[in-house]
């Protein structure tokens, strides 16, 4: 199947499938005339990657991950793998809570309960050094 058709069967963009291909996460074959060709098992693989994109997982992860969606993974390999995804989730959690202490500094300062010095004072690193707290 051709790009456009490839890009027809997933809803993933020409663009997105050109990028997935040059990030190693999806091969095809090009023709004399120079077209992409993907093989029909590409719509599956598509949608893993958009699903792992979705879930916050780096292209590098995700190429890792690949051959793990086949038949001939090891109980290792999904090991690796699994603990990869939870460094990503804990990174994810952290950033939350970082998040979280800014809204509140904001809300605080937006209430007039802080002054813009209170801001600064909420620097990143304190909001870091709360959560290990």
């Amino acid at each position: 199947m051709r790009i456009g058709e490839l890009s027809a069967a997933t809803g993933a963009s020409s663009r997105s499938l050109r990028y997935y291909e040059q990030q190693g996460l999806l091969r095809s074959r090009r023709t004399a005339n120079g077209y992409r060709e993907y093989e029909p098992d590409a719509v599956e693989r598509v949608a893993f990657i958009q699903d792992l994109f979705s879930a916050g997982l780096s292209s590098q992860v995700i190429r890792d991950s690949l051959p793990l969606a086949g038949h001939a993974r090891t109980e290792a390999d999904c090991s690796a793998l699994l603990t990869r995804v939870r460094e990503v989730r804990d990174e994810l959690a952290r950033q939350e809570l970082r998040l979280a202490q800014r809204r509140k500094t904001l809300d605080s300062y937006l209430a007039g309960e802080a002054t813009p010095r209170g801001l600064l004072a909420a620097s990143p690193r304190q909001a870091t050094d709360s959560m290990a707290d």
